[in-house]
């Protein structure tokens, strides 16, 4: 299925990848191999993990990042260095809970709606 926007829940130990267009949706779940926690709690990032869900992702041309922790900002700093097409696509990145994949995908529907409306006007930026 080609899809122009896609939403990622991600923590450090999974990632949904959430792929959409006006009447489908294609998810898939990514799961980090590590789930070792050093001393002070802080799982660090996997870069193998990261890479998996940028492979996911490609084609897609607008990303949402959402999570509750630091996961989704190391990923978009990954892709800064790694994935400079999955970096390009990223749109923004939003704190969340733990919806559920129908959540996710009405939250990003009603996102790229307001982004789709103001991407034209950079003063609505």
């Amino acid at each position: 299925m080609t899809t122009f926007h896609a939403v990622v829940w991600m923590d450090h130990s999974q990632a949904h990848v959430l792929m959409f267009d006006k009447e489908h949706v294609e998810a898939q779940r990514v799961k980090a191999r590590s789930h070792h926690t050093p001393k002070h709690g802080h799982v660090g990032a996997d870069k193998d993990f990261f890479k998996q869900v940028a492979d996911a992702l490609a084609g897609v041309t607008e990303v949402l990042l959402t999570g509750p922790a630091n996961a989704k900002i190391e990923f978009r700093d990954f892709c800064k260095h790694n994935a400079h097409a999955v970096d390009k696509a990223i749109v923004d990145v939003v704190s969340s809970d733990h919806p559920t994949d129908a959540q996710l995908v009405a939250m990003a529907r009603q996102y790229f709606l307001k982004y789709d409306q103001t991407a034209a006007d950079p003063t609505q930026r």
